[in-house]
């Protein structure tokens, strides 16, 4: 059964052994994320799925780390403090992937280091919970089209809303990275309206405005999280939910969004 659901950033800098004086910037990102923390605790999961952006890629499939114990660290950024471990749930993964195959192309990878857009997430949503007593399926979307996600996502609620298991999904991503002259991608004045646009779909559920966003807007925004949030949305189909858009920010061109989703009976 589905127990939460977010879309959350997945900046470094939020953690405090990264951002240090950085993280008064962005105090709303870190203060929704706290408050979905204390939302994980309440919901008890027994499986974590994140979606995200930057595990392996594939052009025409979805892909699924499949390990039976994952590290999560931030040495690339410079932390070399913070790291820790949580276990896979082999199981539900083999189980996904056995069902959804012959519907979806679905590949299981092996990667034991988990990137960070499921290790950020991960960092404060699971700080109240033994990390030991939950289990974690990473999954990273594809290149394929946005119907496809959304399809993709609606197999996995027949799985998640038929099984025992009490789980969490995630959607990792950043929104547009091109919000000033500082950003990251350059900066293109479409980016805010990109965001501006998203944040609104999202907050009136409206999944076909969402799947037929302009594509040359997104183009323009350089996003990474639109991929993830519509497997969501694709998995909360049909359910009665209510979004709460958490917080907005981009301190640094980039757009941090959290967002949670009232799961109705």
């Amino acid at each position: 059964m589905l127990v939460f659901a977010a879309i959350t950033p997945h900046p470094p800098i939020v953690i405090p052994t990264i951002g240090k004086d950085n993280m008064k910037f962005v105090t709303k990102t870190v203060n929704a994320y706290r408050e979905l923390g204390e939302d994980m605790y309440a919901a008890r999961p027994d499986t974590i799925i994140v979606i995200s952006p930057h595990g392996p890629m594939l052009q025409n499939a979805f892909a699924i780390n499949l390990m039976p114990r994952f590290g999560a660290n931030f040495e690339e950024f410079g932390d070399l403090v913070t790291w820790f471990t949580i276990p896979g749930d082999v199981g539900f993964t083999h189980q996904l992937k056995e069902h959804i195959e012959t519907r979806y192309p679905v590949v299981l990878m092996s990667q034991e280091k988990l990137d960070h857009g499921v290790g950020v997430p991960l960092y404060f949503l699971t700080q109240n919970l033994n990390r030991n007593n939950v289990k974690l399926i990473p999954m990273s979307f594809s290149l394929l089209d946005y119907e496809s996600h959304f399809e993709f996502g609606r197999a996995l609620q027949e799985e998640i809303i038929n099984d025992n298991r009490r789980i969490a999904v995630v959607a990792s991503g950043d929104l547009s990275h091109k919000l000033t002259e500082h950003s990251p991608a350059g900066y293109n004045p479409k980016a805010k309206e990109f965001d501006e646009h998203l944040i609104q779909l999202i907050k009136k559920n409206d999944v076909a405005g969402i799947l037929h966003l302009n594509r040359e807007l997104v183009e323009e925004a350089a996003e990474c999280g639109l991929r993830s949030i519509i497997i969501l949305l694709g998995i909360l189909n049909s359910m009665r939910v209510k979004p709460n858009i958490m917080s907005y920010e981009a301190p640094f061109g980039v757009g941090y969004l959290t967002a949670s989703f009232t799961l109705g009976n």
